[in-house]
């Protein structure tokens, strides 16, 4: 971590590491707002850039387009999400990694990267 831990950045990790579920740059911001923590939406949107730089925080675009993040364990990891109350559960993927490095393989490509995220309905939001 090269980012510098202003009291901005302080705030933002503590709201981040009070939640489960990945959670908007705004969002973040109207938690921080309402405990009297006085930190510029710019200012969190910078932050939370810097941490997903860093890979200190997962990143997943929402179906509304919304860029959402949350701090995720260590080490490579897919997520299942629910699109309607947004629960996520982190997945490995040994099949998934296998295929990718195959299909890189295949065409030439080397160091690749990848994320996948499963979006569907949980057990508690699906009627059946």
């Amino acid at each position: 971590m090269n980012q510098r831990a202003t009291r901005q950045r302080r705030a933002v990790d503590a709201v981040l590491a009070e939640v489960d579920d990945f959670r908007g740059a705004q969002e973040i911001h109207d938690v921080l707002r309402r405990r009297g923590d006085s930190v510029g939406l710019s200012t969190v949107y910078r932050t939370l850039q810097a941490l997903a730089d860093s890979g200190e925080v997962d990143v997943l675009r929402g179906a509304d387009g919304e860029t959402r993040y949350r701090r995720c364990s260590q080490g490579h990891h897919h997520h299942l999400v629910c699109r309607d109350c947004g629960r996520t559960v982190e997945v490995e993927g040994p099949a998934v990694e296998r295929w990718m490095d195959s299909v890189a393989a295949r065409h030439g490509f080397h160091d690749v990267a990848h994320t996948l995220e499963v979006i569907g309905t949980c057990a508690g939001c699906h009627p059946g």
